[in-house]
């Protein structure tokens, strides 16, 4: 099964869940996913002064993309702290966080598996 097919609409109609773990001030809005391939198109929101330590190291079997569209997050293993126009582009297996966010943070993420490449173009990449 694939993601399904939206052609734009407010995301604002889609409302913030709670993550699944131990921290209740991680939220996500879901805007497209494929639950039976674990992959997903969300935007995940940090509550100011949210602690993920909770959690612990995060660790993937899918590819994810994350774009920070506002606020800031600290990836508390790393001490670097990750701001507004930033992105990563994280493998399969690549530890991340805990993350803590003293102003909050908004970002944009994409998750899908390793086999799910494009088609080539054509110049071959």
């Amino acid at each position: 099964m694939a993601k399904p097919e939206h052609e734009f609409f407010p995301s604002s109609e889609v409302p913030f869940t709670v993550c699944a773990g131990s921290v209740s001030q991680l939220t996500e809005r879901i805007l497209a996913n494929d639950l039976a391939g674990g992959v997903a198109t969300r935007i995940l929101q940090f509550e100011p002064g949210l602690d993920t330590t909770p959690n612990g190291v995060q660790v993937h079997t899918f590819w994810e993309e994350v774009y920070i569209l506002e606020g800031s997050i600290t990836d508390l293993r790393l001490g670097e702290t990750f701001t507004a126009g930033m992105y990563a582009c994280r493998p399969p297996g690549m530890e991340h966080g805990p993350w803590i966010s003293l102003e909050g943070c908004l970002t944009f993420e994409v998750r899908y598996n390793a086999h799910e490449v494009g088609p080539k173009r054509r110049n071959g990449t």
